[in-house]
């Protein structure tokens, strides 16, 4: 069932059949929005006068007015003058029985939507609302999306300055000892700050790594270069990729599949995404003396991965956060494990260009397993 919003439409006119004529015109109004699928109804006021139209906006500005240009006192011009004056976030409709080009103008100058001239039918009446209606809420949702923007744009930068800062501060710290001379007569010492600056080196390029896979596919600069191309192969660059990693931790990956080849018709690139941020998690997040176990299955219409780590495990809490960008988990278990935040943001939005989805099943102190469904063509 469609969302339904309710707007109010303050009707402005000295003559009290016409305010009762817009309002019984306006009574059963509904339609609903292109955009956001929500059907729209009104609420509606009535004011006699200019005046008494201000002093209701002053309380609480409505989302529509229909304004009558000639009253006694102020002029709807006047009015819509002061409307201009104030900034307000509605959609303004002029009617008058004295149309002319200069009033149309005037009225459009200081901000006026429509201009509905007298007599109008109740279905000019509902085009024009349906039209304001439409109007103000694409025009909401472009300042809703551009806040959006600016908010994510202020979020990234400072989260981009606070993952780059720490390994920044720490890889300084290292080579200032070095400079010092601290610890170089000790082989052990200055092997552990070279592998410690590597190692905070290799967070800050996976971070920029992630930022440019996420800016690329949600700009859609990217080229996609679709062709057939075998799961399994990529899964075992992957696992590649990661070997070096694991080894050290003495964590085994294995590949299964009950085929020799698993063929898709898929970007190789936007695959090996996918395998890399399942794998590399699985591992980082994994015990000591651990496995990874990649199984890849080839099913009528589609190409399910699924990867099971023996690691820390998330609560069913966590595990509902997980998508978001710039999401990492933060416990006991997870506080000296480096990572962006973002690649599971990524996963996800690569594994929708096939019309795809990932799933997670989790149990803390257990381990975990992503499953991924790839559409094939």
């Amino acid at each position: 069932m469609a969302e339904e919003k309710v707007l109010s439409l303050l009707v402005v006119d000295d003559e009290e059949g016409m305010r009762m004529g817009v309002r019984r015109s306006l009574r059963h109004f509904s339609m609903k929005t292109e955009e956001t699928g929500e059907v729209v109804k009104l609420d509606v006021t009535e004011a006699a006068s200019g005046e008494e139209a201000i002093i209701l906006m002053k309380k609480s500005p409505p989302d529509i007015v229909l304004l009558d240009n000639k009253m006694e006192g102020i002029s709807g011009i006047e009015v819509l003058h002061w409307i201009n004056g104030k900034d307000l976030d509605l959609m303004a409709i002029m009617i008058t029985a004295y149309a002319s080009i200069e009033t149309a103008i005037s009225a459009t100058k200081q901000g006026a939507y429509d201009f509905l001239s007298k007599p109008f039918t109740p279905a000019e009446l509902k085009v024009s609302v349906r039209q304001a209606v439409a109007h103000l809420m694409t025009l909401r949702q472009a300042r809703e999306l551009e806040r959006e923007k600016k908010r994510v744009r202020f979020q990234f930068i400072s989260v981009l300055a606070h993952e780059l800062k720490a390994p920044l501060g720490a890889i300084e710290g290292y080579l200032y000892l070095l400079r010092d001379g601290i610890g170089l007569d000790d082989p052990a010492v200055y092997d552990r700050v070279v592998d410690r600056s590597l190692l905070r080196l290799g967070g800050m390029r996976k971070l920029i790594y992630d930022l440019l896979d996420l800016t690329r596919l949600e700009s859609g600069q990217k080229k996609r270069e679709l062709s057939d191309v075998n799961v399994l192969d990529c899964a075992g660059s992957s696992m590649e990729t990661m070997k070096t990693e694991a080894d050290r931790r003495g964590i085994t990956i294995s590949l299964e599949s009950a085929d020799e080849e698993v063929i898709i018709t898929a970007d190789r690139g936007e695959l090996e995404i996918i395998f890399n941020n399942l794998i590399s998690n699985a591992v980082k997040y994994n015990r000591d003396n651990g496995s990874v176990a990649v199984r890849v299955e080839n099913e009528k219409e589609q190409v399910r991965i699924s990867v099971s780590d023996t690691g820390i495990g998330m609560s069913e809490e966590e595990v509902e956060k997980l998508f978001g960008e710039f999401v990492r988990i933060k416990n006991e278990n997870t506080r000296n494990i480096l990572g962006s935040g973002l690649g599971l943001s990524i996963l996800r939005k690569t594994a929708s260009l096939y019309n795809g989805e990932v799933t997670v099943d989790s149990t803390p102190d257990v381990g975990s397993t992503f499953t991924v469904t790839l559409e094939k063509a």
